[in-house]
């Protein structure tokens, strides 16, 4: 991981969470709903392909980033810097 500045504690920290997320394979069904997302919506395909692999689960999107995703029909998203 590149976060350059960390504290030694919040690299800890991070390492916990990681370990405790679920990473989804990018599959065939994720591959068709990003290309369609990257081409309607001309959206970047890294976002698309996080937003395909949220839809394609029925998962909520956790970002900070609301303004790269608000366009996508269905996707719900969660900010949690905000209350």
């Amino acid at each position: 991981m590149g976060f350059a500045g960390l504290k030694l504690e919040e690299k800890a920290a991070l390492d916990i969470l990681f370990l405790r997320l679920t990473v989804h394979p990018l599959d065939a069904a994720v591959i068709a709903r990003a290309i369609a997302l990257h081409q309607e919506t001309k959206m970047g395909l890294a976002d698309a392909i996080i937003a395909a692999t949220a839809l394609a689960h029925d998962l909520p999107l956790v970002t900070r980033n609301e303004a790269d995703f608000k366009h996508v029909a269905g996707l719900r998203i969660i900010n949690p810097f905000v209350s």
